[in-house]
């Protein structure tokens, strides 16, 4: 018999945004360094989450643990490709990594772009955030590019992986 998840996954709510950007911030400085160019670019990437939100293709999951989030993942529909969707903005608190909390996030993600019709998953990461790259990779998808530039003040080598669905 399994035992029930010591989380639960939840719809965003208003604060959300706010939070996740602050605990992005924060945790990828404390981490690996990055300055407020991350910020500002999560910043961006949630406002236009809100502003331009379609429930029918698009969705937040919120990771909740003893009333506190822990984590979330985002789907949004690919600006320039029809039928493909983006993963965006995957974390996990440290306090609860090994969970399984970023395995269910991934696969939820999955799931609603099957569900919904699209054709193909696309995400942009780092090459140091080594445990995300390795549930991206378990989950299917498959790396296409890599750019080695200076962003968030370091050097980062920036990839893109994608799945077909």
């Amino acid at each position: 018999m399994n035992e029930p998840a010591s989380y639960i996954l939840r719809p965003h709510r208003p604060g959300d945004m706010g939070w996740v950007i602050h605990r992005q911030a924060i945790l990828y400085h404390r981490e690996f360094g990055w300055n407020e160019e991350y910020e500002a670019l999560t910043a961006r990437i949630l406002a236009d989450f809100l502003d331009h939100y379609d429930r029918r293709l698009e969705r937040c999951w919120i990771a909740e643990r003893e009333g506190e989030i822990v984590g979330s993942v985002f789907i949004v529909k690919h600006p320039e490709r029809e039928g493909v969707a983006k993963l965006r903005l995957l974390y996990v608190e440290p306090s609860a990594r090994g969970l399984g909390i970023g395995r269910r996030l991934v696969h939820e993600v999955t799931e609603f772009a099957r569900a919904v019709g699209y054709r193909r998953l696309t995400l942009w990461t780092n090459s140091v955030l080594v445990s995300a790259r390795r549930l991206y990779e378990a989950e299917g998808y498959r790396l296409v590019s890599e750019e080695r530039g200076r962003i968030f003040g370091k050097e980062l080598v920036s990839q893109n992986w994608e799945m077909p669905l």
